[in-house]
């Protein structure tokens, strides 16, 4: 059994086979998380995997579920990186998933440049914050706002870390796009598969997915747009299968 400390629980990870350590003080995961870890491309047998701004680990614990690949998680935040660290030591997957307590600015000093097939990151969406946000609750400071990282800083990061041709995968908000597409650029990593999320029929996009290749040719696709929920709140068809693995009858 795992250890669990203070207001932590025990949750499934969308099926029955993984299970999760979560904290409403500190850190639970969003559907943004999933819709990554569903989203970016992953080498079955084999590969070298980064996920920055880890957390608690779900999208490693995710990625584990698609491939074989060896895969790491850098978090900068002790507690969290232990909550990491400890979940994935509660599902056995300590051969396959390492978790690292680090700045992800140091990342490609400390794991190599140029040596991995895939990046992913669910960065800090926020490029301010108020000293009254701060003091509320640092954990949730942090995993929001670039107060340790930068959105430049993440597709940098990213960018050192790959091989040429490997893939970069991220989840973030649709007013950044401009902004994530040229920088994108800038490092190396062309944009190839883009897709828009929106919570129901009708609204505006809140999400969206974007992955690129290093040094890959121009040819950005545009996917089709993956709506969240019905009118009665429940998920649709698709996200259904995305969470669940549940086949529409």
């Amino acid at each position: 059994m795992v250890e669990l400390y203070d207001d932590e629980r025990l949750d499934y990870l969308l099926n029955e086979d993984i299970r999760i350590i979560q904290s409403p003080s500190v850190f639970s995961f969003s559907l943004d998380a999933v819709l990554l870890a569903k989203f970016v491309y992953m080498p079955i047998q084999k590969g070298q995997i980064v996920d920055l701004c880890t957390g608690n680990g779900v999208i490693p614990l995710l990625l584990s579920m698609r491939t074989k690949g060896k895969i790491i998680g850098i978090e900068i935040q002790e507690r969290l990186c232990d909550m990491a660290k400890r979940s994935v030591q509660y599902n056995g997957l300590e051969k396959q998933i390492e978790i690292i307590r680090g700045d992800i600015k140091d990342a490609p000093k400390q794991l190599g440049y140029s040596k991995y097939d895939v990046v992913t990151c669910n960065p800090p969406y926020f490029p301010t914050i108020s000293k009254e946000e701060m003091n509320k609750n640092i954990h949730f400071a942090i995993a929001r706002h670039e107060i340790y990282c930068t959105l430049e800083d993440v597709i940098r990061v990213s960018s050192q870390l790959l091989k040429q041709g490997g893939k970069a995968a991220f989840v973030h908000r649709p007013g950044r796009l401009l902004d994530i597409i040229t920088l994108m650029r800038k490092y190396r990593l062309e944009p190839k598969r883009l897709r828009f999320v929106y919570p129901k029929i009708g609204k505006e996009a809140n999400t969206i997915l974007i992955e690129g290749i290093k040094d890959g040719n121009p040819d950005l696709k545009v996917l089709p747009p993956l709506i969240v929920y019905h009118d009665n709140n429940e998920y649709t068809d698709e996200v259904k299968q995305l969470l669940y693995g549940i086949i529409p009858s």
